[in-house]
């Protein structure tokens, strides 16, 4: 009787242990296969990745590399005509004549060449990121019923999707991963009875591409466009091959087939000679040493990699709900506030990030590492004007700080670009890129004026260079950035003119991306303007910050005069007769109110120039400009507004805005006003698929949560209502320090510092705590805040008493 009481009490044990983790377990679940593209499951190791459909009978995987970038360098982009013209354009703009100074700007004030040929570019220089390919799975069953019991799921756990069914009595099970430690990609196709796994692989491409077959491997291979009618495009190899336990493998001459096996692990490597000259040989290396592991090992060091970087954070809002589909769970989140599922879509996010780049290889580009189409939308680049950097957003603060680097050495990568833009089109010093970039160093004006006029491009990459500093305090790497920020300020400080009616000084030719306004007396909708209010927030940023590291780096020298010199002369923000925040020099009347860009609360968020607690005028005028834009537009758009809201510290209008992101929708045309939201897979619909609305969302809800941007750390600053309680572990702050929270009724109950580098840490203390205890003993509140004074690696708890 005490042994069955024993062994029932263990079975009890091991059931609620597992019940457990499958109830907190984060996961992606379907119980069908993907339609279209955008029910797909994203899979990457930061350089190559896959997205496999789950179908039953024939599958189709959407291969991607992240180099997949098709055009080259163009030295036609840098017109040595336009500098001409740059006199007259800024004679018009000082007499107040922007329609005449856009029409030359049109035709003359533009890339050379052919530039993005309006984003349908793939045959010109300038290039587009394109798929790799696509992967398809003929399967074979002994029986013919209709299969049962479908699932298919991405875990974020362990970066492993799978599928799962029955069909004539045998569960067949798929594993896919895109494996972190051995940089291939793998799928495992098994089934509970011998003899029972057979499939057909074919590869293709839909231009460009060259199939054949190698003894037993499938290959395909082919050299990109470079927009030259040349033999300097992108090449690239793909090899597959099939591990098989039984059965037997046969080749056609363009595809490979497995009979009557009991497991297979099908394995991808594949490479382009953009970043590896040597990509021949390390395909076939990495596919050597792929098969030399079995797949429970692969999946073990996979697994191990990847969850050194997503375990560094947790939010908890509740239970997940694993019953439902995430489909059903995305269309629910309308009405039934499931608070779980917004920390779901939080890590998703993280996930993103992880498995979209990595610390070796390009930025996460609109579509961030995943596409399926050879021209992507908008070329798949680098828009300097909000999205890629939004795609970086959350790397900091969620705890990923090593994946900025692709960014930090891709905007040092665009100096001697920029530097030669800066000249010819300018006559300018330092260096400059303008709205639009590629992996071809592009930084010359776009073709259309409501874009690309915009020449404050590097500067807000020049920002993220120092948001690394300001999360890690590495003085080392700052020395690394200092001249690429300085650079950057050389520009402005030689390139700015001064404005008639105040004498301020500003840019001009520029823009405010991509809004217009109409002048009177002129029917067509302008954009060139002189000193939008963006261009004088990122200008005064880049200045300051330059101040800030030659201080700490102990250097004085002619930049940081000029530019103690040149701030006081930089316009200051205007608020309108009508109350919102200008968004140019004059208050023009917008040709569109709810634009989805609103560049001039730059200062709002990512920077801290505007705040509710240093600058209460400046955030009620951005209030107001928020409530006139309106809480919709695209995705991304929506994603900004979270952030708005929270550095606004209005926690319920930032979970409404949430909740817009993740309004379910479908359709892959592109629009700029419908269709925003999300898609069945979690991706967000601008539409179509663009990655930054994911990352704005997930550093939104972040923001929510912590700030450290007015040299303090204040927790919960916009708790929505319906995250009455919580916690989270290991988010980051700026000053270099990890902190965890828990709260509940609304109420922070307790904080935990741990400091990244010595130093003191200020923590603004909520209204509604009386005592504040450290290690048990009460500590002193001086007005509002408690200071920590940490040595490196030092922990500090403190409880929070109401």
């Amino acid at each position: 009787m005490k042994i069955t009481v024993t062994l029932l009490a263990v079975v009890t044990l091991l059931s609620c242990t597992a019940s457990a983790e499958t109830a907190n377990e984060l996961a992606l679940r379907y119980n069908k296969p993907a339609s279209t593209w955008e029910e797909t499951l994203p899979l990457g190791n930061g350089r190559i990745g896959m997205m496999p459909d789950g179908g039953i009978d024939r599958e189709l995987v959407v291969l991607n590399d992240i180099t997949m970038w098709s055009g080259s360098e163009d030295p036609e982009a840098i017109n040595p005509e336009a500098i001409g013209y740059l006199p007259k354009i800024r004679e018009l703009l000082l007499a107040g004549k922007n329609g005449d100074a856009q029409r030359i700007m049109y035709e003359h004030f533009r890339c050379g060449g052919v530039g993005s040929s309006g984003g349908k570019s793939k045959n010109a220089p300038y290039g587009c990121f394109q798929m790799l390919g696509n992967l398809r799975i003929n399967y074979q069953y002994p029986h013919q019923e209709a299969a049962d019991n479908y699932q298919r799921k991405l875990s974020l756990n362990d970066a492993v999707a799978s599928t799962s069914f029955t069909r004539g009595g045998i569960t067949y099970n798929r594993e896919y991963l895109a494996s972190h430690s051995d940089d291939v990609l793998a799928i495992r196709v098994a089934a509970d009875r011998r003899g029972a796994v057979s499939f057909e692989l074919e590869l293709s491409r839909p231009e460009r591409a060259t199939i054949s077959v190698k003894g037993e491997s499938l290959i395909m291979e082919g050299q990109l466009n470079d927009g030259h009618n040349g033999d300097k495009g992108v090449r690239y190899l793909t090899k597959v091959e099939i591990v098989n336990k039984g059965g037997t493998v046969s080749a056609g001459s363009k595809s490979l087939s497995l009979s009557n096996a009991d497991e297979a692990i099908i394995l991808i490597s594949t490479s382009t000679d953009m970043l590896d000259k040597e990509y021949l040989a390390t395909v076939d290396r990495l596919l050597e040493r792929a098969k030399r592991f079995s797949f429970v090992k692969m999946k073990r060091a996979h697994t191990a990699l990847y969850k050194e970087k997503f375990d560094r954070v947790e939010l908890w809002l509740g239970e997940q709900d694993n019953s439902r589909t995430t489909d059903k769970r995305l269309a629910s989140f309308q009405t039934d506030d499931d608070p779980a599922f917004a920390a779901l879509y939080f890590q998703y996010g993280r996930y993103l990030i992880i498995c979209g780049t990595n610390e070796r290889t390009l930025p996460l580009n609109l579509q961030g590492l995943w596409a399926n189409q050879v021209q992507t939308p908008w070329n798949g680049d680098y828009h300097l004007n909000i999205n890629v950097q939004m795609n970086y957003w959350p790397v900091e603060v969620c705890n990923l700080s090593e994946l900025h680097q692709p960014l930090i050495t891709f905007t040092q990568s665009l100096v001697p670009s920029g530097e030669a833009t800066a000249k010819a089109f300018y006559g300018a010093e330092g260096w400059l890129a303008h709205m639009m970039s590629n992996p071809w160093k592009f930084t010359a004006p776009g073709e259309h004026a409501s874009w690309g006029a915009t020449n404050t491009g590097g500067a807000w990459l020049c920002a993220h260079l120092w948001e690394h500093f300001a999360f890690s305090q590495d003085k080392e790497y700052l020395r690394t950035i200092y001249p690429t920020l300085a650079g950057a300020a050389k520009f402005f400080l030689s390139g700015m003119i001064a404005e008639p009616k105040n004498g301020w000084l500003v840019t001009a030719p520029s823009s405010s991306p991509e809004n217009g306004f109409y002048i009177p007396g002129d029917k067509d909708r302008i954009f060139v303007c002189m000193g939008p209010t963006m261009d004088v927030q990122l200008i005064k940023e880049l200045f300051t910050n330059v101040l800030s590291a030659a201080s700490i780096l102990g250097i004085e020298d002619g930049t940081t005069a000029r530019i103690r010199e040149t701030l006081p002369k930089l316009p200051p923000m205007q608020i309108s007769s009508s109350g919102y925040l200008q968004e140019w020099l004059e208050d023009y009347r917008e040709a569109d109110p709810q634009h989805r860009h609103v560049s001039h609360l730059y200062g709002l968020y990512p920077s801290n120039q505007i705040s509710p607690n240093t600058t209460p005028e400046l955030a009620a005028a951005a209030r107001e400009t928020l409530e006139r834009r309106g809480d919709g537009g695209t995705g991304w758009s929506r994603a900004w507004k979270i952030n708005f809201w929270a550095r606004l510290q209005d926690g319920n209008r930032a979970y409404k805005l949430l909740k817009n992101l993740l309004e379910p929708t479908a359709g892959d045309e592109i629009s700029m006003s419908s269709g925003a939201g999300t898609y069945a897979n979690l991706f967000c619909a601008h539409p179509p698929f663009q990655i930054d609305g994911n990352l704005g969302g997930t550093a939104g809800i972040a923001e929510m949560l912590i700030q450290s941007q007015d040299g303090y750390i204040q927790l919960l600053p916009a708790l929505p209502d319906r995250w009455a309680s919580g916690s989270f572990k290991g988010l980051r702050v700026r000053g270099g320090a990890e902190v965890d929270a828990s709260w509940k009724n609304s109420r922070l109950l307790s904080a935990t510092l741990r400091a990244e580098t010595g130093g003191t840490f200020r923590v603004k203390v909520p209204d509604h705590v009386t005592a504040v205890k450290r290690n048990g003993k009460r500590i002193t509140v001086e007005n509002g805040y408690i200071a920590l004074e940490l040595k490196k690696g030092q922990e500090a708890r403190v409880e929070f008493i109401s």
